[in-house]
């Protein structure tokens, strides 16, 4: 008896390590698509990026992180409203993050603070007060295939009344959701 289970515990043993390899195997090809996967939504849906300065607080506060979908406007138009992020047409080695207040054809304008588009009054209630500036911008009419964008704490951002429109192939991606600082987490609207 002893010589004919010898046969088998090895036979046993070859099953065992044939079932851990293909399990190994198995195990690696899994996250080898994971990693795959991850790196392409990274390249092109979806990219971290590190809010830096004041200009867009009180909803982004420097230093905070947030995604960008850089995917989006494949599909949509940019609208009034997006929180976009661009490279800054006077030195492309540098990216900003604004909100779109005009799309191509508005006529932008402000008065003692308040923004026009149009002929209407915008609702901003993403302003805060203590932000506001109470300057005057005269009318502009904006250009096919260019945007205007502004700051959400006015009296401290460099935006579109200062440098201009931003050309449509310079936004790279739409500010969508907050993930650090953990009290801060949310989407960006």
């Amino acid at each position: 008896m002893n010589e004919q289970s010898a046969p088998d515990e090895e036979s046993g043993s070859q099953t065992r390590g044939f079932k851990l390899a293909f399990e190994l195997k198995s195990w690696f090809r899994d996250i080898l698509l994971a990693f795959a996967i991850a790196i392409f939504i990274v390249i092109f849906v979806v990219q971290p990026v590190k809010v830096e300065g004041t200009s867009m607080q009180p909803r982004l506060a420097d230093q905070e992180r947030i995604f960008v979908n850089r995917f989006i406007y494949r599909f949509h138009e940019i609208r009034r409203g997006d929180v976009v992020v661009f490279w800054y047409p006077r030195d492309q080695s540098k990216s900003f993050i604004k909100r779109v207040v005009g799309v191509p054809g508005d006529k932008v304008e402000i008065h003692a603070g308040t923004v026009y588009v149009n002929g209407a009054k915008v609702n901003e209630p993403y302003l805060n007060q203590e932000f506001q500036d109470h300057k005057s911008f005269q009318p502009v009419l904006v250009p096919l295939g260019h945007y205007f964008v502004l700051g959400d704490h006015r009296n401290s951002s460099n935006d579109s009344r200062s440098w201009g429109f931003v050309p449509h192939d310079l936004i790279y991606g739409k500010a969508v959701f907050s993930y650090w600082p953990v009290s801060r987490v949310g989407l960006v609207e």
